[in-house]
Parts: structure tokens; sequence; C-alpha cells
């Protein structure tokens, strides 16, 4: 796909499993599962499906996924399944090696959207992934993530620390145009200071829509995940988002959804809905 002077392909690094009930918050089982069904742990499956952009001197990574640093009872927890897609052999099947990134847009520093910012050295030292990449996070959020006890869990010190230290990381203030057509919104019912890059072209416009939005079946406005911080600025926020998806005719990225990487968002009688769902980017 060519949009705004980028060549966007799909990075796929694997698969996470979470509780569909946090997944879906206070909407009952017998209705989330009927979109995505729970294995006998009530867990769901969540594709970590990043996105390359290659174009005007850069080669730009929005986020990546889980890596590779995670331990056998981690991996039983989340049921994590990289056999068919992962990190490098991803970036590798687009013709694109680690030492050719030169930026790494993050929209938020949880482990499953982070994770692979920092690997294992062969003598085991924590180091970056992507050794000559600019590493783009958004300040509140930096802030946020040494902060906030309820989130601890999901921000990792071996994804923070090697970044703070590398020197690579430049943090953002807002809505911002780091790039030619790349424009960040932010967002804070998720996690504070969540960013959501929208790419623009003459072509029209793709929303990588990270955790507003993680899978198709959160279209529906009160359905949010039990992890956000904020439900209520979540449900104003998917409300906003969505309008400007409609009018913009933009398309959107889905991070998570374990099938469906792009969709349009079209109003409807009943609500928001789907258009032209999409398994990749063409």
């Amino acid at each position: 796909m060519q949009l705004g002077g980028y060549q966007l392909d799909i990075v796929h690094t694997g698969f996470v499993r979470l509780d569909g009930g946090a997944m879906f918050g206070i909407v009952p089982k017998n209705l989330w599962e009927r979109r995505i069904p729970a294995d006998e742990e009530n867990r769901i499956p969540l594709a970590m499906r990043c996105l390359l952009l290659r174009g005007h001197d850069r080669t730009i990574l929005i986020d990546n996924g889980l890596g590779d640093k995670y331990d056998d009872k981690f991996e039983r927890i989340f049921g994590v399944d990289q056999e068919s897609h992962e990190l490098l052999r991803s970036l590798k099947s687009v013709g694109v090696e680690p030492t050719d990134v030169t930026d790494v847009i993050l929209t938020h520093l949880h482990f499953d959207h982070a994770g692979g910012s920092t690997t294992l050295d062969d003598a085991g030292n924590l180091v970056l992934t992507f050794a000559n990449a600019a590493h783009h996070v958004q300040r509140s959020h930096w802030a946020w993530a040494h902060e906030s006890p309820r989130e601890q869990a999901s921000f990792l010190t071996e994804n923070l620390d090697p970044l703070e230290a590398s020197g690579q990381l430049n943090l953002l203030d807002g809505d911002e145009t780091p790039f030619p057509g790349i424009r960040m919104i932010v967002v804070d019912g998720h996690t504070r200071g969540q960013q959501l890059p929208l790419i623009s072209g003459e072509e029209g416009a793709l929303l990588y829509a990270a955790d507003l939005l993680p899978t198709t079946a959160h279209l529906p406005l009160l359905w949010i995940m039990a992890y956000d911080v904020e439900p209520l600025e979540t449900l104003e926020e998917k409300r906003r988002v969505l309008d400007e998806a409609v009018n913009g005719e933009w398309t959107v990225f889905f991070e998570h959804d374990p099938e469906v990487a792009t969709a349009r968002i079209v109003e409807t009688s009943r609500g928001y809905g789907l258009e032209q769902l999409r398994s990749d980017l063409a």
C-alpha cells in the first residue's frame, strides 16, 4: 500500500491470549464471545500487528510487539504464539534488517506494544533491538509509565530502562507531526498519553488505532476494556475519533484483531459499522 509518500507493510509479530472479560469490561460474555471465542481459560487470541513505513528517507516501525525476552511462565500465562509470526522474521520478509530502522513510534509502553524495543545480546545484556533508531513516545506517557501504580505489571523495566539509557528516546508533546504526513492523535482513556499515528496523503488516510480500538469487536462505544484507566474518557475519545474516521473516510488499522487488519468505518442506523474488512493492506 502506498500512502503519503510511504510504502506501508504489515509486520506481524505473533499472538497473545488475554482474559476475554478484561478485554470487554462490562459487556456480558454471551455477547463478546460471539465475536471472538474464548479458550478453556477464558482467554481470547489477540494479534500483535505492527506497521512499517518506508519513505521520505525514513524507515519507521509503529510498535514492535512482545519481543523475545519472556520466560516459560510468561509464555504460559499469556499464551504467547510466535511460531508463524515474529518481529525480526516479519521484517526480514519485507527486506528490512533491524539496523535499517531509523525510527520507532511507540503508541504506548505496555509490554505487548513495546517489548520488541529491547533484546538480549550474546552476553545476556539488554540492548536496543533497533540500534540506529530514534524511539518516539509521548512525554506525558513516559512520565505516566514511571508513576502509575495500576499499570506497573504492563510497564516492564527491561523495556524502559535500556531505552532511557540509550540516548535514543525522543519525547513528543501532544498532537505533533514528527514526520511528513504523520500526525499523532493523543488519547488518555486506555493509558495516559497513548498516541495514535494518522498517516495521510492524496490517496486518503489510515489511522493506527492501537488500544483505543484494539479489535473490530470494540467498535460499539460501550465495549471498553477493563484495563482502561479512565473508561469514560475512552468512551468520549472513541466517539470523537470514530466521527472523524467516518467524515474523513479513514481506513482504520487494528493492531490486535485476530483476523482483520484494516477496515473502513461507516455510520449506520444502529451506530458505527465496518466495511471493506481486509486481512492485509492491499
